[in-house]
């Protein structure tokens, strides 16, 4: 990386003045927006982009430099860098902005070209650059990776637990900056929430170097000397909110509040540029929706699968040491073959409960143990997925699913690659009781539209499932109980997940032949075994239904039961939110009149064994054969 040259310097104090006049105009075109942040960044991020190796012709190759930007409301300034800088149409942009089907929307989005991460909730992007900045290492690529976040931002826990762990796995190709304009929405920072920016980053062991960030040259030095420090680095850079017209400088009232279009011209003046705001309105009028644009692209996954494990019934084991032999034996099999996307495995401080500790002990260099720091973890690991890794995230149910929930959306949103895998999840976690009973991991997941979600039922379809998971690009949740589990066996008493079973996305398994049926999942599959054989003395026909992928029901299995006139659902998941919940929309969607009768967790339960429980809430084998006897 060179140093600026003279020229280079005059060029950009050019742009800086015309991308000010384009966040001025397509902010009041829109009639909303944050320009305040964007013009007090716009000097940063052109600097960054004029010395970052990432161009219109490279920015979908994996070994660019990464930006990232993470006050995405700052958008207008972004745009109209990688605008002028020919990642697209500069003129689309300022007549797009914020308009309704355009890809130019009020915080920035992955489909953008030159966008790295979609960021809207502050306190993101400092984890999301991380998981890309550990990717170079496992392509030997020698890319840096940029971020840039506000100073009221800082206020995020999240933003400290990033800082640690960049420290942690001396990630060197970070570097930071902190657009410090001293204001936030209600005023300056020193009054909503004291902090000492430069000095928690000291403390947590980062260098950090403080500039004027409105001095190209100072910018640009700072970056240089960034690059030649082996830590990550935090440039502070002192702004100013509006920078550039006189009358929105250093005033918080612009953080998010466009000009009028008197004040735009007012303001183009003072910058010295051409007010053709009409020429925008036209084009805005013409605007033509394409759903194509909004299309993230994906890399394709080489993984080897292995041979799936069967485990015989006499076995008693946990569907997750299933998973954790079967995440070894990927690891093992994919992390010394350079044509295989390499699989990381993220932990928060819990590798011995939920399995991945043997990947911990035999391939380091592949495992990330992030202490209990769930909401970094998340993002951290989501981005590390779209950057051609395969990422694993493992945690308890609670953890993984309902703490970071937040960061999981956001994962969906990007469109990564992630594999969330939650133990501990339903009544199946016993004596932690109700505070780690995660009981409505389905309706939490169902809320995310492209997450799909797998509920394994035994050690064998554990197996399966995740090298399933693995092979596929996109979101997956693979929920599991804590507890030893007998294996599902056909009627012939053989393992039913066995040598000759493949998953499919989506499949309902027969487990027995009925007339009635019975529709569980997980952990309460061996228990609907027994309330099917309970009944079976008693002449009753039931059908034992697995359904482990809630999202994506299998209709012609069914409507095989469409002449039943009950069915049941049995779950220890919240009755109002989860299986149940779903196959009623099925039937009411289907008009098939058919009457549905839920078996499921009422309230907030115990602490004790899950035998015990289930006995308390009325969920044991035994009371519900007695309860379908009674609907019966």
């Amino acid at each position: 990386m060179k140093s600026l040259s003279i020229n280079d310097l005059k060029e950009l104090e050019k742009l800086s003045n015309l991308c000010r006049g384009d966040i001025l105009k397509m902010t009041t075109l829109a009639g909303s927006g944050h320009p305040g942040g964007s013009m007090s960044s716009i000097d940063m991020y052109l600097t960054v982009y004029k010395m970052a190796n990432i161009s219109p012709s490279n920015y979908k190759s994996l070994d660019r430099d990464r930006i990232v930007i993470s006050h995405g409301h700052t958008s207008p300034g972004v745009y109209s860098v990688l605008g002028r800088n020919g990642f697209f149409n500069i003129d689309e942009a300022i007549a797009y902005f914020r308009l309704a089907g355009s890809i130019f929307e009020g915080h920035i989005e992955r489909m953008i070209p030159g966008v790295e991460w979609t960021t809207g909730n502050l306190g993101q992007g400092l984890s999301a650059a991380c998981g890309m900045a550990l990717a170079a290492k496992y392509f030997n690529y020698n890319y840096n990776v940029y971020c840039f976040m506000g100073d009221g931002e800082q206020q995020k826990g999240q933003i400290s637990e990033a800082r640690r762990f960049a420290i942690k796995y001396r990630i060197n190709n970070l570097i930071a900056f902190v657009d410090y304009n001293k204001l936030q929405i209600s005023g300056k920072i020193t009054d909503v929430m004291p902090q000492n920016i430069k000095d928690e980053y000291i403390a947590d062991g980062w260098a950090v170097l403080e500039i004027d960030g409105h001095n190209f040259e100072e910018i640009s030095n700072a970056i240089l000397e960034a690059n030649k420090i082996e830590r990550p680095v935090l440039i502070l850079a002192h702004t100013i909110m509006g920078k550039g017209v006189s009358f929105m400088e250093n005033k918080e009232v612009y953080h998010g509040k466009a000009l009028s279009e008197e004040q735009l011209d007012q303001a183009l003046k003072e910058l010295g540029i051409e007010n053709d705001l009409e020429k925008y309105k036209k084009m805005r009028a013409n605007f033509s929706f394409d759903e194509t644009k909004h299309e993230i692209s994906r890399y394709e996954i080489k993984l080897d699968l292995g041979t799936p494990k069967t485990y015989g019934v006499d076995i008693k084991t946990d569907n997750r040491s299933a998973f954790g032999a079967a995440i070894i034996d990927l690891v093992h099999l994919n992390s010394l073959k350079n044509d295989s996307n390499p699989i990381l495995v993220f932990d928060c401080d819990l590798a011995g409960s939920v399995k991945t500790d043997k990947v911990a002990n035999e391939f380091k260099e592949f495992f990330y143990e992030a202490g209990i720091q769930e909401h970094h973890t998340a993002t951290c690991a989501g981005a590390a997925s779209v950057n051609g890794m395969v990422s694993f995230f493992a945690d308890f149910g609670v953890f993984g699913i309902d703490e970071t929930y937040n960061q999981q959306r956001l994962n969906d949103i990007n469109d990564t690659n992630l594999k969330v895998i939650t133990t501990h999840v339903g009544i199946d976690v016993g004596e932690d009781g109700k505070t780690h009973q995660c009981i409505d991991y389905i309706g939490v997941m169902r809320n995310l539209y492209s997450f799909k979600v797998i509920l394994p039922a035994d050690p064998n379809q554990t197996d399966r499932a995740v090298r399933y998971a693995a092979s596929k690009y996109g979101n997956f949740l693979i929920s599991m109980g804590r507890s030893k589990t007998t294996i599902i066996s056909d009627e012939n008493g053989n393992p039913f997940f066995g040598e000759n079973y493949i998953f499919e996305y989506g499949k309902i398994d027969i487990i027995r032949k009925g007339e009635i049926p019975l529709l569980s999942f997980g952990s309460m599959l061996q228990r609907g075994l027994k309330v099917v054989e309970i009944l079976k003395k008693d002449g009753i026909n039931l059908a034992l239904l697995n359904v482990s992928c809630p999202f994506h029901l299998d209709e012609k299995i069914l409507l095989k039961f469409k002449d039943s006139k009950v069915w049941f659902t049995y779950e220890d998941h919240n009755v109002n939110s989860g299986l149940g919940a779903i196959i009623a929309d099925f039937i009411a969607s289907k008009g098939l009149g058919i009457k549905l009768v839920k078996f499921g967790v009422k309230n907030y339960s115990y602490s004790g064994k899950p035998d015990q429980i289930f006995d308390l809430i009325g969920l044991s084998p035994d009371t519900i054969a007695a309860d379908i006897r009674s609907y019966l």
